[in-house]
């Protein structure tokens, strides 16, 4: 007995404090992407070829890159594009993926083969073949990039929903719902929601992270947003070419990409410390 006091909160604490991490480098980031372009103050646009690879200083805290604009101002808008386009994608791939998931749990037969045979259909194809294609029909529209990320991620949704339902709905708690003549709206709200949220807000946390890495992957390639957007991607395309004499510049949206992901990577990690 005196081992399981003593270890288990210890592997309560760790997961606990893992998400405190991650909120935490979400919540700077966010604050980046959100007030950094009016604290800053700069267009992201607005060039000065005379000032071209300035190093860190005063007037501007990351340099410039090749055409004299603001690292900063532009690594702040590339924040907030990121993160805004990913958490519209992840929550627009949400929605319908939980709500067919739990149909297909719910009604069983021909109606969760039908779900079950779509989804699968979707899975066939990878997650980022699905954005590509919807990128090359609109190059460089956000639009295209969100459509294409949003049907990418709702299967994910669409099988976590069903498979964590089946327990829930053949519970007793619902089963007794049911025998008092309570209504889907009550079950849903009363037994599955709450049964459910746990394990969605850690897929949440992981869809963003993946459909932030999917629009850099495709800004590298130069298949995503297009110049003069302010996308991390681009803009280490942008300055891949100057990493001998401005290593600062590569240096900037790498970091930023990389709290960004681990923020959602600790953020969604084991709720056992809850």
């Amino acid at each position: 007995m005196s081992l399981i006091a003593t270890s288990f909160p210890g592997e309560m604490r760790r997961p606990r404090a893992a998400r405190h991490l991650g909120m935490g480098l979400i919540v700077l980031v966010a604050a980046f992407g959100l007030l950094g372009p009016t604290l800053i103050g700069i267009d992201p646009a607005s060039q000065n070829l005379y000032a071209g690879l300035r190093p860190p200083g005063a007037a501007h805290w990351l340099g410039t890159d090749l055409l004299g604009r603001s690292v900063l101002s532009r690594l702040a808008h590339a924040a907030q594009l990121s993160l805004g386009l990913a958490l519209l994608a992840a929550i627009t791939a949400a929605v319908p993926g939980v709500l067919l998931g739990v149909v297909a749990a719910w009604r069983g037969g021909r109606i969760e083969r039908a779900l079950v045979l779509l989804a699968d259909a979707v899975m066939s194809l990878p997650g980022l073949l699905v954005v590509l294609l919807f990128a090359s029909l609109a190059p460089g529209r956000h639009w295209a990039l969100y459509v294409g990320l949003s049907l990418s991620l709702w299967v994910e949704y669409f099988r976590v929903s069903r498979a964590a339902s089946r327990p829930v709905l053949a519970g007793d708690a619902v089963q007794a719902s049911r025998l008092l003549g309570f209504g889907p709206l009550y079950v849903m709200r009363r037994h599955l929601l709450p049964a459910l949220a746990p394990t969605l807000t850690t897929l949440l946390a992981f869809s963003v992270a993946q459909a932030v890495l999917a629009l850099a992957a495709l800004g590298f390639i130069g298949v995503g947003l297009q110049p003069p957007a302010p996308e991390l991607g681009l803009m280490m395309t942008e300055f891949l070419p100057h990493y001998e004499e401005a290593p600062w510049l590569i240096a900037a949206p790498v970091l930023l990409l990389m709290a960004l992901v681990l923020g959602m990577m600790l953020l969604g990690s084991d709720k056992v410390g809850a």
